[in-house]
C-alpha cells in the first residue's frame, strides 16, 4: 500500500516531464506558376523559411496543389512571436525559372490570427520567360570570336585562343 503511494506521484511526475509545453507558430502558403496549365502538379517544390536571429531553418515541400505548411524556426522553447521571417523558393524536381523578386516573400500574420502566411506570392515559370531570353535591347549578340588573320608560316595558334586573355602580372 505504501508502495502505491510512492509510485503514483513518481509516475505523475514522469508524465509531466515528458509533456512539451512549447507552442509552434505555423506558416502556410502556396506557390504559383505563371505559364502552367490548370491542373499542373506542384508537388516536390522546396520552400526555405528563415527567421532573423534564429540559427535553424525550416524546409517545406509543396503538395500537388502548390500549398505548403511548416513550423516557423525557433531556437528557444518559448512561444515568442517570430521576428522578420522570410520564405524563399528554392527549386523543385524540374527546372524552374523565376525573377529574383518573385522568389522571396516576407512572412506576415494571417487574417485568422492563429497562423502566418507569405505577403507576396512565390511565383515561377517552367519555361524561360521571353523578356529573359533576349538582351535588354533585343537578342543576344553572337558568341563568335574574332580571328585575326595571321600568316600560317608563323606557326601560331589561331588568335581567338589568346586574344581575349589578358595576363595579370605581379600577383603571386
Amino acid at each position: 500500500m505504501a508502495l502505491n503511494r510512492v509510485i503514483a506521484p513518481l509516475f505523475f511526475a514522469l508524465v509531466l516531464a515528458t509533456i512539451d509545453l512549447s507552442t509552434c507558430h505555423v506558416m502556410k502558403g502556396s506557390v504559383t506558376c505563371l505559364d502552367c496549365h490548370r491542373h499542373h502538379d506542384f508537388s516536390g517544390i522546396k520552400v526555405l523559411v528563415k527567421c532573423d536571429r534564429v540559427k535553424k531553418l525550416a524546409m517545406a515541400t509543396t503538395e500537388a496543389d502548390g500549398s505548403f505548411k511548416t513550423n516557423l524556426p525557433s531556437d528557444t522553447q518559448t512561444s515568442s512571436p517570430p521576428l522578420n521571417c522570410l520564405a524563399k523558393l528554392l527549386g523543385g524536381p524540374n527546372q524552374l525559372y523565376a525573377f529574383r523578386k518573385n522568389t522571396v516573400s516576407k512572412i506576415v500574420k494571417a487574417r485568422d490570427d492563429s497562423s502566418y502566411t507569405i505577403s507576396t506570392p512565390l511565383s515561377f515559370s517552367t519555361t524561360c520567360p521571353s523578356s529573359v531570353k533576349g538582351a535588354k535591347y533585343g537578342e543576344f549578340g553572337s558568341s563568335k570570336t574574332v580571328d585575326l588573320p595571321l600568316p600560317p608560316e608563323w606557326g601560331l595558334a589561331p588568335s581567338s585562343y589568346y586574344i581575349p586573355f589578358f595576363p595579370i602580372i605581379g600577383i603571386p
